[in-house]
């Protein structure tokens, strides 16, 4: 008698069963694994978690957390508080884009609130942050533009926080930041003619610094931004209105 096709079912069988019984216990291994720890936290333990890890600069764990508690229970006593460290909790951690996102919603729900001057704040520390490099002088126009248009936006929230809130204990350093963001503007556009000046592009080069003594006529650039152009029309075999820029830069030495 032949048992050879009943034993090669038996062990196909047992193979069979082997390999199930493995996988079932391999998924629930890794179910175990993949289980969120915080499934079972209540508002008050997310949130005290997520302080925690703010405050000791775990970053990444603290936007987790805060962001969990932000949608299990948006609105719970902590789902305001939590926005507001999420911000931070993002900015501190590099992620400019995803800062200035949560500050918008939070100024979208909570636009007057005690917080809202703090959050606006924030989000021009982000935009100013978004783009590398603002005040490291740049030698590529379109960055540089770019770069140009995120100091604008800032100041541009600066500017809304001071008007809303003057009486913020944020509003004097939205003020200071204004006044750099000033000066560094008309540096960048000083510098930016330079660029054009040293490579012998001279119209380009009057255009950017007399954008200096139109848009910022208050900042120290100003005058060097003059003799610039100056030394551009001398290039140009411009001598009279050389000559005149000049005299004005005479005229502001006297005054």
């Amino acid at each position: 008698m032949n048992f050879t096709f009943p034993f090669k079912r038996f062990v196909v069988r047992s193979l069979l069963v082997t390999a199930i019984t493995l996988a079932t216990a391999s998924c629930s291994w890794l179910e175990s694994l993949d289980k969120d720890p915080t499934i079972d936290w209540t508002a008050d333990k997310l949130y005290t978690e997520a302080r925690s890890s703010l405050d000791d600069g775990n970053w990444t764990q603290a936007k987790d957390y805060y962001s969990k508690l932000e949608a299990r229970y948006p609105f719970g006593r902590y789902a305001q508080q939590a926005q507001v460290e999420l911000v931070y909790a993002y900015w501190k951690d590099g992620d400019a884009a995803q800062a200035i996102q949560a500050a918008d919603r939070y100024l979208q729900s909570y636009p007057n609130s005690e917080n809202s001057a703090y959050v606006m704040y924030m989000k021009a520390l982000a935009t100013l942050n978004e783009t590398d490099g603002w005040f490291s002088w740049l030698t590529n126009e379109d960055v540089a533009e770019r770069d140009a248009n995120a100091s604008r936006e800032a100041f541009d929230i600066f500017k809304e926080l001071v008007l809303r809130f003057p009486g913020s204990q944020y509003a004097p350093e939205a003020r200071r930041r204004m006044q750099e963001l000033v000066i560094a503007q008309a540096q960048h556009e000083l510098s930016t003619a330079k660029y054009y000046f040293v490579r012998h592009a001279y119209v380009a080069a009057i255009d950017r610094a007399q954008r200096v003594v139109r848009e910022f006529q208050n900042t120290p650039q100003r005058d060097e931004a003059l003799d610039l152009i100056a030394k551009s029309y001398d290039a140009l075999q411009l001598n009279d209105l050389a000559t005149d820029t000049r005299r004005i830069i005479e005229l502001n030495k006297q005054n």
